[in-house]
């Protein structure tokens, strides 16, 4: 048996007791059960908690590593802070248990995005760390808990990567990653499994800035005001703009181009917007039906993040019968995208009407305190803590290609 004798040791190994039973005198008829204790030490597992990122939602993802970090049993697991900058320069503990440390909702709320960026910045050039060298195996990761949203975190090149250097990771692989990131590639898949999706066009901002009056032009033909105009490939409702007239639509159409390469039209859906949290990988788990009532025209960044004026119900104030229908097509889509790990899929339901919409699927979702994702595991009895436990046994767990 392996005894730890160093403060050392014991950053690699925890202890679990285990119970049992010995039976004294079997042929007697007096035969008694007496317990044995045995402890033994098991290896710990060293989590890379990797955050930040070059994403627009790079300060979101701090705040999801701040909550993940503090459900993650420091018994079973050593977890090493890995900050990705705005720039791509990978740091690690030092500076990125530092910016972990920070209070960043409340630094969001009470000064500017951009301000936010620069304390963010100031607190990298002071530290003046030598970057991490990627060495996973000799730093002796085990696994990396993914809180990166958005571009170069959701949509498969951080997944690839990790795949490449032999590393597991929590979440969807690179190509359920890829698909779900892309909303015009997500509508495709979702709509071939039979799900219904909002009528849209995709566009190439190439397109939009060689002819901006032909591309107007085109859309007011096709969809009716209101409707939405989204980059394809960005989270947190960053860039999505509802248009409600043809005044509103160049502001919307180069907002969006200049965010994405590839944009979307969407045709605005009235109903409640409901969401959902699924677990697990062959064998996924969906949760309760959870809903979100904006404090503002539709749910955007700024409502979700910086007023928090939106009001969530959980459960979903919709029928029970209609809540099992959202959960059997989020379990539909969930499988037909080839999603692992974990996703949130959201969607437009309208009671009157019967219609269950899909709107999008977020395979990195958040985990920040108003985040849905944990509060509809939650209610569904997994806490936050399990939840973490889970997600990283299912990392261990996944096959990948």
């Amino acid at each position: 048996m392996f005894i730890a004798n160093s403060e050392q040791d014991n950053n690699y190994f925890y202890p679990v007791t285990l119970f049992v039973s010995y039976e004294r005198g079997i042929l007697q008829e007096n035969a008694i059960t007496l317990p044995i204790v045995i402890t033994i030490l098991m290896p710990r597992i060293t989590v890379a908690l990797i955050f930040g990122g070059r994403s627009s939602e790079h300060e979101i993802s701090i705040i999801s590593a701040k909550s993940i970090a503090a459900t993650i049993s420091t018994e079973r697991y050593k977890v090493l802070p890995i900050y990705i900058t705005h720039e791509g320069l990978w740091l690690c503990d030092g500076i990125a248990q530092d910016i972990l440390n920070l209070d960043l909702s409340a630094l969001l709320r009470s000064s500017s995005l951009e301000a936010t960026r620069l304390t963010l910045r100031g607190m990298i050039k002071q530290a003046a760390q030598k970057p991490f060298n990627l060495d996973f195996r000799g730093a002796k990761i085990d696994v990396a808990f993914l809180t990166l949203h958005g571009t170069y975190g959701e949509d498969g090149r951080i997944q690839g990567f990790l795949d490449t250097c032999g590393i597991p990771y929590t979440g969807c692989g690179v190509l359920a990653s890829a698909l779900t990131m892309d909303k015009a590639l997500t509508k495709l898949c979702v709509a071939d499994a039979g799900l219904a999706v909002a009528p849209s066009i995709t566009l190439l901002s190439a397109d939009y800035h060689a002819d901006p009056k032909g591309v107007h032009t085109s859309i007011e033909k096709q969809f009716e005001y209101p409707f939405f105009v989204k980059p394809a490939n960005l989270g947190s409702s960053i860039g999505i703009s509802k248009v409600h007239h043809g005044t509103e639509l160049p502001l919307a159409l180069e907002s969006a181009c200049s965010l994405d390469s590839k944009i979307l039209v969407e045709k605005a859906i009235s109903g409640r917007e409901i969401e959902v949290a699924v677990l697990g990988n062959e064998m996924p788990e969906v949760s309760v039906c959870g809903e979100i009532e904006p404090g503002s025209d539709f749910y955007d960044y700024q409502d979700k993040y910086i007023h928090n004026s939106a009001k969530l119900f959980i459960p979903a104030r919709i029928p029970h019968e209609m809540q099992e229908k959202v959960r059997s097509a989020a379990l539909k889509a969930y499988k037909a995208l080839g999603c692992r790990g974990m996703s949130r899929i959201d969607f437009f339901v309208d009671e009157k009407t019967g219609s269950i919409v899909l709107n999008e699927v977020n395979t990195i979702p958040g985990f920040t305190d108003i985040s849905m994702y944990p509060r509809l595991m939650d209610a569904s009895g997994i806490p936050f803590p399990e939840l973490t436990e889970r997600l990283l046994q299912l990392a261990l767990e996944a096959i990948r290609p």
